[in-house]
């Protein structure tokens, strides 16, 4: 009777042990995919840039850092109004400003307004009363795979109005600006 009570023992111990060893592989295994699944989100989704300057202002302020969306503009392209980070040059920083002339068309800015193929936008774009045209005096044309941006503060940005920026090519655009991570009463959606 012991040695069957001895022989069960070891077997419970045993049956333990290897439930022990099962539930620390897949605490193990559970960690790995959390930690996987999160650089794969902060890499599609969570690109921090730093607003440098009022450019955007007053829907980004400087100092403010937002989260970007690298991964967005592999499914579509960049649209009229949204907010990109672009980088021209490989040693640079992240500029971000706002979409406004799309491929094919042609932008030009008189007196004050933004004219698309020769007429305003249907859609708000954000931008209006601008003092100085730039580039945009005369009719830009954009290429298949060219963006005209301006900032939200036109008479504080260096955006595509100036010969020194010009159009965005999209390969150059990073991604979208989608959710302010500063405290305070910016932090939220885009």
């Amino acid at each position: 009777m012991n040695r069957e009570m001895d022989f069960r023992g070891k077997r419970r111990k045993k049956a333990r042990r290897r439930n022990k060893a099962a539930g620390i592989f897949l605490w193990v295994l559970e960690i790995l995919i959390v930690s996987m699944t999160a650089v794969l989100l902060v890499a599609a989704f969570g690109r921090r840039v730093s607003t440098a300057g009022d450019s955007m202002s007053p829907v980004l302020k400087n100092g403010d850092v937002v989260l970007v969306n690298h991964f967005i503009y592999n499914l579509k392209d960049p649209a009229r109004g949204d907010i990109v980070a672009f980088r021209q040059d490989e040693n640079g920083h992240y500029m971000l400003k706002r979409v406004v002339g799309l491929p094919g068309e042609t932008v030009q800015i008189k007196d004050g307004q933004v004219l698309i193929n020769g007429e305003a936008p249907a859609e708000d774009i954000y931008v209006s009363d601008i003092g100085y045209a730039g580039e945009a005096q005369e009719p830009v044309e954009l290429g298949k795979d060219e963006f005209f941006v301006i900032g939200d503060n036109h008479s504080a940005s260096d955006d595509s109005r100036l010969p020194g920026i010009g159009n965005i090519k999209k390969k150059e655009i990073f991604g979208k600006a989608w959710f302010i991570v500063s405290p305070g009463e910016h932090f939220g959606f885009i």
